[in-house]
């Protein structure tokens, strides 16, 4: 169910600077991604292709990696920024990945660059049913 909370002005404008600098020469689609962690911090991250498909990663991951390198553990809240007519959802793989460090009521603030709209989703709508740490235990 879309939430109404506004995003942090911050995470949003992070996640549109570092977009451009993402690496998409085959397909052109630039995403920038942008959490806070719980140490209060902002990681970017943005997709990065490569000839071999598969082996590229995504923006979200990007930031992921960042966070874990810095000593961080836990993401509150998230930003993803896209140039397409209507926001763009984390893929299926990046919604796990951002649930591993985060819990249900994390928002995730999906945007657009052409100002057409935005979505903002909790965890646990854009991922019902997540595998996560306590199934394992």
């Amino acid at each position: 169910m879309p939430q109404t909370k506004t995003p942090d002005p911050a995470l949003m404008a992070a996640a549109a600077e570092i977009r451009p600098r993402a690496y998409a020469p085959y397909s052109g689609f630039a995403v920038g991604a942008a959490l806070r962690g719980a140490d209060g911090q902002i990681y970017q991250g943005v997709n990065v292709e490569n000839a071999a498909y598969p082996q590229g990663t995504c923006a979200e991951a990007g930031a992921i990696s960042a966070m874990i390198a810095a000593g961080c553990r836990e993401i509150l809240e998230v930003a993803v920024i896209a140039d397409s007519p209507v926001p763009v959802a984390p893929c299926g793989g990046c919604r796990q990945k951002l649930r591993e460090f985060s819990k249900d009521e994390v928002l995730i603030t999906m945007a657009t660059t052409r100002g057409t709209g935005q979505a903002i989703l909790s965890m646990a709508d854009i991922l019902p049913g997540a595998f996560v740490k306590s199934a394992m235990e």
